[in-house]
């Protein structure tokens, strides 16, 4: 993979130069090689991705928890089903059930149309886990998904009828989703972007862990840390922060060093 270094605003007062580290794709690479270095897609054609705080489940390791159990239990009578893109009919009720969930959870035209139209019709999803009500039959959910065959499932949007909110079905359809593929043999389930407190819920996972910029980590404690941080005013850059390599990394700069997973040679 080839990185570009894209540059953002600078605090030259706090000698702060900001990047944004793209990762282009060479002749043979997979998805899932970005993936695992901490990347996501940047664009819907993954031409392109991003280096960012994102948080995955380790499969092979998953084991539902009582919290993960309970919500389960609320979805009970709910059926899912995997359906390939190829095979999923994208008809104008279900584009105007996607966008009327968007604009009452995410704000209007946040996802526009054409920006719905754009993740259905590019390699971005491959995949759709489809949520039906197993005593009408009505279909109430959507979750639309990037699967690299066992190596990994990238849960990207999920969209669903906010009558079964007081049923937790968002919470439901991500955690059947970790079942689901956990008993495919999938071994990483990727669930997006933590940049605030409100994404906390991903974290309902014993076997989860996020992308620290340099590696992944399972202590959810270093994760509330850096959100706690992203509210400061001029925040020094983290790793040069004595507070978070004292906390996490016994002080030693070498820790973190050695923890990243890039190596330019």
């Amino acid at each position: 993979m080839k990185f570009l270094f894209s540059e953002q605003h600078a605090d030259y007062q706090q000698y702060q130069y900001s990047y944004v580290i793209w990762a282009v794709p060479e002749a043979g690479e997979k998805p899932s090689d970005f993936f695992n270095a901490g990347f996501m897609p940047g664009t819907p054609q993954m031409d392109r991705f991003y280096l960012c705080r994102q948080i995955r489940v380790d499969l092979e390791k998953f084991e539902p928890s009582s919290e993960n159990r309970r919500i389960l239990r609320k979805g009970a009578g709910i059926n899912l089903e995997l359906v390939p893109r190829a095979q999923f009919d994208y008809t104008p009720a279900r584009r105007e059930f996607f966008k009327t969930y968007a604009d009452a959870r995410f704000g209007k035209d946040i996802m526009t149309y054409e920006r719905l139209d754009a993740l259905f019709s590019n390699p971005v999803i491959s995949h759709v886990l489809v949520y039906t009500d197993a005593k009408n039959g009505a279909e109430i959910g959507a979750a639309i998904l990037y699967v690299e065959d066992a190596a990994l499932a990238f849960y990207y949007y999920a969209f669903y009828d906010l009558n079964y909110f007081n049923r937790s079905l968002g919470l439901f359809m991500m955690t059947s989703a970790a079942e689901f593929f956990s008993g495919r043999g999938t071994k990483y389930l990727y669930l997006g972007t933590c940049y605030s407190e409100r994404a906390l819920y991903k974290t309902q996972f014993n076997s989860g862990e996020f992308f620290t910029g340099f590696r992944w980590s399972n202590d959810w404690e270093e994760l509330k840390f850096l959100l706690r941080r992203d509210q400061e005013t001029n925040p020094k850059h983290l790793v040069v922060t004595e507070e978070y390599r004292e906390k996490f990394y016994a002080g030693d700069l070498g820790k973190i060093t050695n923890a990243s997973g890039f190596n330019m040679k």
